[in-house]
């Protein structure tokens, strides 16, 4: 297996209504909770892979709307924080340590994408490829500027162009691996006028993607995109949660 690092490797669910958050994914993705403390419940498919969390005061004085969060695997976050400030890119919440758990930090690209970075307190670990219900298997950017947001994010993870996709007059979609020679996992393409910031979007893999459509509208989400076919046998939908996070689905 290849290694986690230059991965997104955990995703946080930041909202105004964590309970409310819980019980929409749990129905619509089919995750149970699993505890981590008194505090932190993390959304498991067949191991933990994300939480929910309140949106902080901060956030929401920036008039962030709930989102999801995804945190890039590391060596060292603190040197990973410093070359984001250094590339162009900004820190919004320091290095900070979770005991037992790693190293994070909060911080975004030249364009305004928020990401975080986390440095394993028990090291990088190894990735498994498969594609399983439940889990994320593709990273999509919408960014204001592609060729300036490429050339971050490779200095900053060491990401490689994997391939390009003509989309007419919405223009290229380009693909990258975590590493030299990996297959595309990451995506990257212009923002539509209608999308108001640069920011990330994160595609859980589901076995019916006709069902879950109906899950997300019946439990108060609502389809802003798709479904779609994309390259492949498989179909694409953009969603919102019932407090405006923004999420995506890919399956059959």
């Amino acid at each position: 297996m290849s290694s986690n690092l230059g991965r997104f490797t955990w995703y946080d669910l930041n909202t105004t209504d964590v309970a409310g958050g819980q019980d929409f994914y749990t129905k619509v993705i089919g995750w149970t909770l699993t505890p981590f403390d008194a505090n932190y419940l993390m959304f498991t498919a067949e191991s933990p892979l994300a939480g929910a969390m309140e949106l902080t005061a901060d956030a929401k004085a920036m008039g962030a709307p709930p989102n999801w969060l995804g945190y890039v695997c590391v060596v060292d976050a603190e040197a990973s924080a410093a070359k984001t400030t250094a590339l162009g890119g900004k820190v919004y919440v320091p290095t900070f340590d979770m005991p037992n758990v790693g190293r994070i930090a909060i911080v975004a690209d030249p364009q305004g994408a928020v990401f975080g970075l986390f440095q394993p307190a028990n090291g990088v670990g190894e990735f498994d490829p498969d594609e399983k219900a439940g889990e994320f298997v593709w990273r999509e950017l919408m960014t204001s500027d592609v060729d300036a947001a490429a050339s971050f994010y490779s200095e900053l993870f060491g990401w490689n162009l994997a391939d390009t996709m003509d989309m007419g007059p919405m223009g290229l979609y380009s693909m990258f691996g975590p590493a030299k020679g990996e297959n595309a996992s990451l995506g990257m393409m212009k923002k539509p006028d209608e999308v108001p910031a640069s920011a990330w979007v994160y595609y859980v893999h589901v076995a019916d993607l006709d069902a879950t459509i109906e899950r997300t509208k019946a439990n108060g989400g609502r389809i802003m995109n798709g479904p779609m076919p994309i390259p492949g046998e498989n179909r694409v939908a953009i969603c919102l949660d019932p407090q405006g996070g923004a999420f995506a689905i890919h399956g059959k």
